[in-house]
């Protein structure tokens, strides 16, 4: 595991040497640049302190804010628990493999969801790169931020009508912005740029 993890950052640091950091215009800054050191290492130690702050924080003043009551109950291996629930940034995904009928498609299905991350930047071939300037998909990147909150609500709801068909629906919207919604708005918008740019 942490071979892959330095394999990653490395991929990253290379992709990054080679095309540079972006900004939220997305637009080109290759002539007004800046070095990494002094300037983004001390603004990234500032993040990372404030976040080992908070870390912290909950550690060792509230390391049961974000448990769940059910987790004091003594295990008994005669009853099966009513509701089982896994922690809340797993909701989404449990919620995902609860929506497909078979057990091995829920399980491929929920690797699938965290994979096909993976794939935007070969998915979105948009011309223009900040999403700043484009408008339809802003809207179905809101759309796909209330699917993904719609997800971990029904993750923690028992499986029951009409929480296993909202779940189908948010999973098939979840996939459908990776595979349908992305690619197609990158093509309208470089269809409605090409046809500006021409007359």
């Amino acid at each position: 595991m942490p071979f892959i993890l330095v394999a990653l950052v490395a991929l990253h640091l290379i992709a990054l040497h080679h095309n540079g950091s972006n900004n939220p215009l997305g637009v080109t800054s290759n002539a007004d640049r800046i070095s990494f050191h002094p300037y983004y290492t001390f603004k990234d130690l500032v993040t990372i302190n404030i976040f080992f702050v908070i870390l912290s924080l909950l550690v060792f003043y509230a390391p049961n804010l974000l448990g769940h009551p059910d987790n004091y109950i003594p295990a008994n291996p005669l009853v099966t628990p009513a509701h089982i629930q896994p922690e809340w940034y797993f909701l989404p995904f449990y919620a995902i493999l609860r929506s497909i009928p078979s057990k091995l498609g829920g399980v491929i299905a929920m690797l699938a969801a965290i994979l096909i991350l993976f794939t935007i930047p070969w998915l979105d071939f948009s011309k223009v790169r900040s999403i700043a300037f484009r408008p339809l998909m802003k809207l179905f990147y809101w759309l796909f931020i209330v699917n993904f909150f719609l997800l971990l609500w029904i993750g923690a709801k028992p499986v029951e009508e009409p929480f296993i068909s909202i779940g189908f629906y948010t999973t098939i919207f979840y996939f459908s912005y990776f595979i349908i919604f992305i690619p197609m708005i990158a093509y309208i918008e470089n269809t409605v740029t090409q046809l500006r740019w021409s007359n």
